[in-house]
């Protein structure tokens, strides 16, 4: 493309993203700032839309960007500036709120929740974030006795994160005895990993009194599945979709894409490829190959923990979304997460 052509489609994908309305050549012929008679514009539109960058909608004489025509926009034309952490003081003010919000979570779990959540209401689409793999090493291990045979496992993570568990043991355990069993346990295990602690139990077993190998086998099970079972995406915000305006009375495409959020292993899979990128990667219509709507993109961006790659969250909305302000959420989202996870909690 000539560089007329390049700067009416800029000027049309502007503008329909800040509009929401096909844009005609009148439309263009202002906003442009280029001397051209409206016959050369729709010469030139007619030109973008034979390259598939353009279309025109059945209803209307205007023109919309195509998933090509973002993507070539989004490519070429678009430049989002990187935030200073260090300065947030030229910084929109949902920057600092995002970062007061994110400290303030007291949790790891909480922390990737309240990300996913802010992402939300920041966009107004959904916001998504894959957790870091929990860990199976405890810190600390506490007994609360519930009720007859009813334990409540207390299991607390290096990263400080907390886990609850109840439990049904084969007999009534007093409050003391739940308190020697942890004693023990955080005396002699404490800095394993589950796994390890398990293997060790069958070595000393016969060495422990029956009641308390009994209550660290059921701990060590507890832990286990706790592990295997935590919620590794997390996701915020799918009903904004409803009120898009691009798709949502397609209750075909809206069932699709709940069913894709609700069974999250798709989203797995999406946000495992996004990991491997540099910085921020975006998704226009199929080209994931997992979000099923062609009128959909995600802007996406993995995050480390004490330099370490370990998660990625991102933004799913329309293509029709402003990108610029999307990259920028996302990139400075994953940034305040990771500085959140890291070093001492």
């Amino acid at each position: 493309m000539d560089e007329r052509a390049r700067t009416l489609l800029k000027t049309l994908v502007e503008r329909y993203i800040a509009d929401g309305q096909p844009v005609g050549s009148r439309t263009l012929s202002k906003a442009s700032g280029l001397e051209l008679s409206p016959a050369t514009i729709r010469n030139v539109m007619a030109d973008l839309e034979e390259l598939g960058l353009i279309a025109s909608p059945h209803t209307s004489a205007g023109r919309v960007p195509t998933p090509r025509g973002y993507r070539l926009f989004v490519d070429t034309m678009l430049t989002a500036r990187a935030l200073d952490l260090s300065d947030l003081s030229q910084s929109p003010a949902d920057v600092a709120s995002v970062r007061d919000q994110l400290q303030a979570a007291d949790q790891p779990q909480r922390v990737i929740a309240q990300a996913a959540q802010v992402l939300s209401s920041l966009s107004h689409f959904v916001g998504v974030v894959t957790a870091p793999k929990r860990t199976s090493v405890f810190h600390h291990i506490e007994f609360l006795r519930l009720g007859e045979k009813r334990v409540l496992v207390i299991l607390v993570a290096p990263d400080g994160d907390v886990q609850n568990r109840v439990i049904i043991t084969a007999r009534d355990y007093s409050p003391s005895e739940l308190v020697e069993t942890s004693n023990f346990l955080n005396a002699h295990y404490c800095g394993l990993g589950l796994d390890e602690v398990r293997e060790r139990l069958r070595g000393e077993i016969d060495t422990l009194r029956g009641e308390i190998a009994q209550l660290m086998q059921a701990a060590v099970q507890a832990g286990t599945e706790m592990a295997e079972r935590s919620e590794q995406v997390v996701v915020s915000g799918e009903r904004n979709l409803l009120g898009v305006q691009d798709f949502g009375h397609d209750m075909g495409s809206l069932r699709k894409m709940f069913d894709l959020f609700e069974q999250k292993t798709e989203l797995m899979r999406l946000l495992e490829n996004s990991s491997r990128a540099d910085g921020v990667r975006i998704y226009i219509g199929g080209e994931s190959g997992v979000v099923p709507y062609e009128e959909l993109s995600v802007v996406s961006s993995p995050y480390e923990v004490d330099g370490q790659l370990v998660g990625t969250l991102a933004v799913i909305g329309p293509t029709r979304m402003a990108y610029d302000r999307m990259i920028q959420l996302v990139d400075v989202t994953a940034r305040l997460v990771g500085n959140a996870l890291s070093g001492p909690r």
